[in-house]
């Protein structure tokens, strides 16, 4: 189970960190990472993580504003969020997908939460 919180409405060049309570996920055994869905638009992925090896990959359009982080003991995952902009709008999701062997771009997480909405204005 995932449940995310930490969503609002900022100004634009303002920062939220989201973060997401998992349960049933062992960290080091899942594929982790964080999706987007804007108004009217598809689904389209943030960021992914290997929580076995750390490796943790972005969207290009992410340009290092948002940093991918967990914390063991409290089961959570975080997505600090700077320097936002009126397009990162939308639906933000935590991902899981068991198994680590494949985890990169591309790759479609099973799991997804119900959401935390983001808005930014300019």
């Amino acid at each position: 189970q995932l449940m995310e919180s930490g969503g609002g409405s900022v100004q634009a060049g303002g920062s939220l960190r989201l973060s997401c309570l998992t349960s049933g996920v062992t960290f080091g055994r899942y594929c982790l990472g964080w999706v987007r869905q804007g108004s009217g638009q598809e689904r389209e992925w943030v960021t992914i993580h290997n929580s076995e090896d750390g490796i943790t990959y972005y969207a290009d359009w992410v340009a290092g504003r948002f940093t991918f982080s967990q914390d063991n003991e409290k089961n959570t995952l975080y997505l600090q969020m700077n320097n936002l902009k009126p397009d990162d709008t939308g639906m933000y999701y935590c991902a899981a997908g068991f198994g680590v062997s494949y985890c990169k771009p591309g790759r479609t997480l099973s799991y997804t939460g119900q959401g935390t909405q983001v808005t930014v204005s300019s």
